[in-house]
């Protein structure tokens, strides 16, 4: 029986990833901040990648599906063996080099940086590393994009957007995430290799909000405005504590082509995305704060 460790598990990539995991007869050791369930096959250690109690000294693999940065920095203190790691970066590596938001700058050299750390420790200690680069997520109502234009968007029935936000977007669901690791984990090719992995559709982005609106129950409407428009309307809703991240680099991104090629992952471990058919439930949290729709 294979073993794995896992940082992250309770996040929306990590949820469908440990049952997955699960399903292929794996024993996980997953670790989380919050208390969590232990279930057959699975144990919960409380604690995050600063402290972690318990860990095995030795697992098949290792599953990073949180902040890649702090993944890398425990993974060079670790004496823990691994001959597998999996870790989870972003798009946001390539897309915000060049933002005119320093904040962003600093995200996209972190994550470079944290992306180079783990290789050049996997080759010290002759492990094999992949990481994975995921478009915009959506799919468990916990990402931070379409998630939160439908919540804003249930609450008044519309959603404003600027005239020409039509940059192209490849939105990924979580379970295409979920299958990729598993694929990945015993794809020989992938060792020492980092994959942009999008969704199965490229759409302009005000068509990819349009669907998620029509998705809702009952359904929304999108209103497009005229810049200055939409920027006072974005400043109302920093104003009541919304839409935070929607900054002004994040606007100017709306009408920019955000696309990667999904060929290499295809090639290499058969990644083979849905196209983006998005329902209400995909955007709406359970009773006890967590949602996932395959």
């Amino acid at each position: 029986m294979r073993s794995a460790l896992v940082f992250g598990g309770s996040g929306q990539i990590g949820v469908p990833v440990i049952e997955r995991l699960l399903a292929d007869g794996w024993r996980v050791v997953a670790v989380s901040r919050t208390p969590q369930a232990d279930r057959e096959r699975l144990t919960w250690l409380r604690g995050d990648l600063q402290q972690a109690q318990g860990l095995p000294g030795r697992v098949d693999a290792i599953f990073s599906l949180g902040p890649l940065d702090h993944f890398s920095h425990w993974y060079e203190r670790t004496a823990m063996v691994a001959p597998r790691v999996i870790a989870f970066g972003s798009t946001s590596v390539e897309t915000k080099q060049d933002s005119a938001d320093a904040h962003e700058r600093d995200i996209a050299d972190r994550l470079r940086a944290a992306e180079s750390r783990i290789f050049a420790i996997a080759r010290e200690r002759q492990a094999k590393a992949t990481l994975l680069r995921p478009t915009l997520v959506y799919g468990a109502a916990r990402d931070r994009s379409l998630t939160e234009i439908a919540r804003m968007a249930r609450r008044v029935g519309f959603f404003v957007l600027p005239r020409g936000a039509d940059g192209l977007r490849q939105p990924v669901h979580v379970q295409d995430l979920a299958d990729a690791t598993l694929a990945v984990m015993d794809a020989d090719a992938a060792s020492g290799r980092s994959y942009a992995l999008p969704g199965g559709e490229t759409l302009a982005y005000a068509q990819m909000v349009e669907r998620t609106l029509a998705s809702l129950q009952p359904p929304a409407r999108l209103i497009r405005m005229p810049a200055p428009m939409f920027k006072a309307a974005v400043a109302i809703a920093h104003m009541f504590g919304k839409m935070q991240g929607l900054g002004d680099a994040a606007v100017v991104r709306m009408h920019e082509d955000l696309v990667f090629d999904v060929e290499p992952a295809h090639v290499d471990f058969g990644y083979a995305p849905r196209a983006f058919n998005p329902t209400d439930a995909m955007f709406s949290l359970s009773p006890k704060g967590t949602s996932f729709v395959a």
